[in-house]
């Protein structure tokens, strides 16, 4: 597929980054030459130094021929500008990062893909809701919904407490009698392991099960985790990503936030309505505590400074909030997030590039997420023609080993499905796939 990426900062890097390991045609535009510099001198894409909106760049790279083109500069006036650009030109398909929460409204999305715009991408937003979604269940690490909410996929980490440690995938599915579930990744240190009926569980390891959503609860119990409702929840940091969470929460959580510009302070309480905006260091631990750190039920590092959330999340836990989340720039620390203490890390990039990547990969896809630290993609593929999957049960598929069918959503209804399950047209399969599978897995559901 060819696609074009316009802007080289950290997503466009890291899209161009993660579609250049699966052998598309990249090409990356960016004004900076030292930006341009640096992408040659780390990836294997092409690069152009110019402006996107320019003509002759955009024909220079061949815009007539792009399948993708993907606009996610830090302006998105620009962005917009972009993408309308390179669909009167002959892209196929165009994507914008933008920022206005307005933009996302149903006649404005309708308005701008009338223009030339086909989706927009508001890695802000979609970091704020996922953030949303794991207060509800505070318990776990991880939290990912499915058709609707019919099916969730859920972390936690074994701990010492934990009854599942030193047992076998199999021995813990006679333990329960109250849920049906599937454990369907296993983090241990950095490996990550499709576990078997025969892989034992030991303590440290962080477990990712599927279930249906109304036994979160039962799994919640199952883990050996606490069910403890949050209700006061600080946030650190004058970010824009801080300020579109404290908008989501501050209807169900007494929010109280904490950065140090005063003039940002006053911007943010006109946009708020119930959320409390103190002035202090987010970066100072005795202010923190002073505000009332050590008597919330949740803790969420937003500044703009990755060290700064890791620590003071870090902090928080061992103060004895009960969830911590912590938004971090480098993704190398999304493979040890487990293994310090911090609950959850969120990452912009790799949300926004989920969302993006669900127009790259082949056939019919719903959904793209990534679990922290799991080197793996779930996808949710929706059976969209008659073809092999429809002939014969699961188990004569040939999926490769490398990956997993979590779970089923059908209608109104979900299952986890054994070998002997058919497909009908229509269903919706979520898939969990290692890098090197994630090919053939494309293949079977094309």
């Amino acid at each position: 597929m060819k696609i074009i990426i316009a802007g080289a900062g950290a997503l466009g890097f890291h899209l161009a980054k993660l579609l250049s390991k699966e052998n598309q045609d990249i090409t990356l535009i960016d004004t900076d030459e030292e930006v341009i510099t640096n992408v040659g001198r780390h990836l294997d894409v092409m690069t152009i130094r110019g402006d996107a909106s320019s003509i002759t760049i955009l024909e220079q790279a061949k815009v007539e021929k792009a399948q993708l083109y993907i606009a996610v500069t830090t302006s998105e006036k620009t962005n917009l500008l972009l993408t309308i650009l390179a669909k009167q030109l002959g892209a196929k398909k165009t994507i914008a990062r933008i920022n206005n929460p307005e933009y996302l409204e149903e006649d404005q999305k309708e308005r701008f893909k009338q223009l030339g715009v086909d989706v927009l991408i508001s890695p802000q937003l979609l970091a704020a809701q996922e953030i949303e979604r794991l207060l509800r269940r505070a318990s776990f690490t991880d939290l990912y919904e499915f058709g609707d909410g019919q099916m969730s996929v859920v972390g936690f980490t074994l701990d010492a407490t934990c009854r599942l440690i030193n047992h076998t995938i199999k021995q813990i599915n006679t333990f329960n009698d109250n849920f049906s579930f599937r454990g369907i990744a296993l983090l241990r240190g950095h490996k990550t392991i499709i576990p078997t009926g025969d892989t034992i569980l030991r303590k440290g390891d962080h477990l990712y099960i599927v279930t249906h959503n109304e036994f979160l609860d039962a799994a919640m119990d199952f883990a050996g985790k606490q069910l403890k409702p949050v209700k006061n929840v600080m946030i650190i940091g004058g970010t824009s990503l801080a300020l579109r969470t404290a908008q989501l929460l501050e209807d169900n959580y007494h929010v109280t936030m904490v950065l140090n510009d005063k003039e940002m302070g006053e911007k943010f309480l006109e946009f708020l309505n119930k959320s409390m905006v103190i002035q202090a260091d987010p970066g100072n631990i005795e202010a923190l505590k002073e505000e009332g750190m050590e008597k919330m039920d949740a803790f969420i590092a937003l500044t703009p400074n990755s060290e700064t959330n890791i620590i003071t999340s870090l902090t928080a836990q061992e103060s004895g909030v009960y969830k911590t989340i912590a938004s971090v720039d480098n993704i190398n620390y999304i493979h040890i997030s487990q293994n310090i203490g911090i609950d959850t890390i969120i990452n912009k990039k790799l949300i926004a590039a989920n969302n993006i990547f669900r127009f790259v990969r082949k056939g019919k896809i719903e959904a793209i997420a990534s679990l922290h630290g799991v080197d793996a993609e779930m996808i949710l593929f929706e059976i969209h023609k008659k073809n092999r999957l429809l002939k014969c049960p699961i188990r004569d598929l040939r999926l490769p080993e490398r990956s997993i069918i979590a779970g089923i959503i059908r209608g109104e209804n979900s299952y986890i499905p054994s070998g002997d399950f058919w497909f009908e047209i229509n269903d919706k399969v979520i898939v969990l796939a290692l890098p090197e599978a994630i090919g053939q897995v494309e293949k079977i559901f094309k």
